[in-house]
């Protein structure tokens, strides 16, 4: 199938490819300036951005973390971020992922848009008021995360009546996706909540808005999506493209450590398994030593220190499920095997090799023998 650009607000994008935003550090400017710079949407990741060059942008920090949400949200560490992808991609466009779930979501949304960000995609909860937030940057294209037509009917009927603005584009993203999940337990192995069967009933919610909006609401797959065959495949059921996280992982340009990478390289099917998390979601990582410590309530002693995010209650729900998810994802970021938290979709056991950016987006968009 011969993949054609898609349209999120004003922005044209080459291929039908999003990448996933991957927090803490593993999407920051080389892998979302690599991927935008190569014709698809490189996704910046606002989580953590206090640990970026070391530390060095931050105003206070305790034991080395970041102190509160304003320094494990930086600013200035996102600016420099974005900064440093806007000289691998130009004037392509690049986009950031904001969860809802963030403690300053509000204030990351609008250091952002004044940071030159083209597009946010956010999720992690329902962006009700994300275009509340962005008044005054008419340009910046908004693209909300949902796992289900209920929520993308919430999220429209809401924008219409209160902004009179419709979303830019949608992520549906399905429960084999790496990371937290928008469904339950029970859910995520439910054949009828597969990706399969959620983008027809997608389309067809975002299809009625388009009638009011009088504009195309490009609904891009997300969740198991691995190769050409899957975006062809998502593309046949009606989706206009897909997003992908995990895929990308395994670039020479991921801002992960190679000690990341390696963890999802010798990772076998059955490592990849769902585990419970201080946000209140499932989510779905590499079972590693981090969680068997935390099986046996053995695990790295908790301090909340960088209040990240606010399902977390400033570490309650933390020392309930046995881990930090802040200081879990750095470790797993600075390549900390022992103590890292390494999300993954579920294929991430297929991953194998590392390749760079544009070699991947070839393999994706004309096939692996390409």
């Amino acid at each position: 199938m011969e993949l054609k650009s898609v349209k999120i607000g004003k922005y044209e994008i080459k291929y039908p490819i999003i990448q996933g935003g991957m927090g803490l550090g593993i999407s920051w400017d080389k892998l979302a300036g690599n991927v935008s710079l190569n014709g698809g949407l490189g996704v910046i990741s606002s989580v953590g951005t206090g640990y970026y060059e070391n530390r060095s942008h931050i105003k206070k920090e305790i034991n080395n973390k970041p102190y509160d949400s304003e320094n494990f949200y930086s600013k200035e560490g996102f600016k420099a971020i974005i900064d440093n992808a806007r000289k691998i991609c130009g004037d392509k466009p690049l986009a950031a992922n904001i969860m809802c779930a963030s403690n300053d979501y509000a204030r990351i949304v609008k250091d952002a848009c004044e940071h030159g960000i083209n597009i946010i995609i956010s999720g992690a909860g329902l962006p009700t008021n994300l275009p509340e937030l962005t008044k005054g940057f008419k340009d910046v294209a908004l693209v909300p995360i949902v796992s289900s037509a209920k929520a993308l009917k919430i999220i429209c009927k809401r924008w219409h009546l209160r902004y009179e603005k419709l979303p830019d584009a949608v992520v549906l993203e399905g429960p084999l996706s790496g990371g937290h999940q928008g469904f339950t337990y029970e859910q995520c192995v439910d054949p009828e909540f597969q990706l399969e069967k959620l983008i027809e009933p997608v389309v067809k919610e975002a299809s009625e808005w388009e009638k009011i909006g009088g504009k195309h609401i490009p609904v891009m797959a997300a969740g198991g999506i691995w190769d050409h065959e899957d975006i062809a495949k998502a593309i046949s059921l009606g989706a206009s493209g897909v997003q992908m996280g995990t895929r990308f992982i395994g670039t020479f340009e991921c801002d992960a450590s190679d000690n990341f990478k390696s963890v999802l390289i010798n990772a076998k099917k059955e490592d990849i398994k769902l585990i419970k998390s201080p946000v209140g979601y499932p989510a779905r990582g590499v079972r590693t030593n981090l969680i068997e410590l935390v099986e046996k309530r053995t695990g790295p002693k908790i301090q909340c220190i960088s209040n990240c995010v606010s399902p977390c209650c400033h570490g309650k729900e933390a020392k309930e499920v046995g881990y930090c998810i802040a200081d879990r994802l750095y470790d797993a970021y600075a390549g900390n095997k022992d103590t890292g938290l390494f999300f993954t979709g579920a294929n991430g056991y297929r991953l194998k090799e590392i390749i760079s950016v544009k070699d991947l987006i070839k393999k994706l968009v004309y096939g692996e023998n390409s």
